[in-house]
């Protein structure tokens, strides 16, 4: 059960979050708990989670508890040249059966350049609102597309070469690449990479082709933009993150906070959503999933409430108002007749019989 406490931190955020993107010109934007089925199944490739929960609506219409956010604004994007929209979001999902609680933006239209780099420097700070210390994985699917092929993989196993990244495998890149010396060396680099900007003359020493150096160089300039914003000491160039070719296009980035043992925020450019739904439209964004806070808060307060007052039903309420009203200066209160089996207190005030015990 979501607490008060964590429901507080979690509107907190959510209210800082909207300033920030607000302040980039991020209009918000609201959708209903439900869309048509159709919508899911015909891009069911590109959802987190297969299990849809979906029911019968008018005319007999499948609808469906919304599982995803994006593809609602991908679809409803207008499409004109150098028209770019962007917005912002807070809504519940339902994935596997489960409500989570979902925040984040999107841009999606004739992207520049720009609109990219303000996506992840947007990114960082998001994390920045909730943790000093967060930490910002960033990778980029275009340059591992374009060393994959330098390396001479087919089809088949690309996938596998993916996944092996995402583990950081380096011996199961070395079967994929047999007796090619040069690409198995390419690809270990790659797979051991992992540091700030004096990762990125690595990466460059060791690109051949150029697809690659053209993906390397959207990396540069975004390292560039994070070290004018300050950001940089917390950004990590790191491949083994999205390894979900058929989806991301281009720079792909997570985000972690200290307490949590999942990523809170994922994002990145993934142009193929829109050309699947028939669209010439790029697009970018990311989403925070707030309810990962539940465990960052309560190992920051243990206690749902700072004082509880526990009464027999024989007190003037006049009595116990100001004894709530005085507690409330120092924190939150609870009062009660009997003692709450899912909360927890700093401070215990009890009255019986009309009187206040030590």
């Amino acid at each position: 059960m979501m607490t008060d406490v964590i429901l507080k931190h979690e509107e907190r955020a959510v209210f800082t979050l909207r300033s920030l993107y607000r302040r980039y010109g991020y209009a918000p934007y609201k959708m209903s708990k439900f869309e048509e089925y159709d919508l899911y199944v015909r891009n069911k490739d590109f959802l987190v989670s297969d299990q849809i929960i979906t029911f019968s609506g008018d005319r007999g219409k499948l609808m469906a508890l919304k599982p995803d956010v994006t593809l609602s604004i991908v679809k409803n994007a207008p499409e004109e040249p150098g028209v770019v929209q962007k917005v912002y979001y807070n809504e519940n999902v339902y994935r596997d059966y489960r409500e989570i609680m979902q925040a984040g933006l999107e841009c999606v239209g004739d992207l520049g350049d720009y609109e990219i780099a303000e996506v992840v420097l947007l990114a960082a700070r998001s994390l920045q609102l909730l943790g000093s210390s967060y930490v910002l994985d960033i990778s980029h699917m275009g340059l591992l597309s374009a060393v994959l092929e330098s390396c001479g993989l087919n089809d088949r196993q690309r996938p596998q070469a993916m996944e092996a990244l995402r583990r950081k495998n380096v011996q199961a890149l070395q079967d994929l690449c047999g007796a090619d010396r040069k690409a198995w060396e390419k690809l270990e680099m790659i797979a051991s990479c992992h540091g700030g900007r004096e990762a990125l003359p690595r990466v460059a020493a060791v690109l051949t082709t150029e697809a690659e150096r053209q993906a390397f160089a959207q990396l540069e300039d975004l390292w560039q933009v994070l070290e004018e914003s300050g950001c940089a000491e917390n950004v990590c160039l790191d491949f083994s993150v999205g390894n979900n070719m058929g989806y991301y296009s281009g720079v792909v980035f997570r985000g972690y906070l200290p307490g949590i043992a999942s990523s809170i925020l994922s994002g990145g450019q993934y142009d193929k959503l829109p050309r699947k739904m028939g669209r010439k439209a790029k697009a970018i964004g990311f989403a925070l999933y707030l309810d990962l806070l539940q465990e960052l808060y309560r190992e920051e307060n243990p206690f749902d409430v700072d004082t509880l007052i526990l009464h027999d039903g024989t007190v003037a309420p006049l009595v116990l108002t100001k004894a709530a009203e005085e507690a409330a200066q120092k924190g939150t209160v609870l009062v009660s007749r009997q003692q709450p089996k899912d909360r927890r207190w700093k401070w215990l005030i009890r009255f019986e019989k009309g009187v206040r015990l030590l």
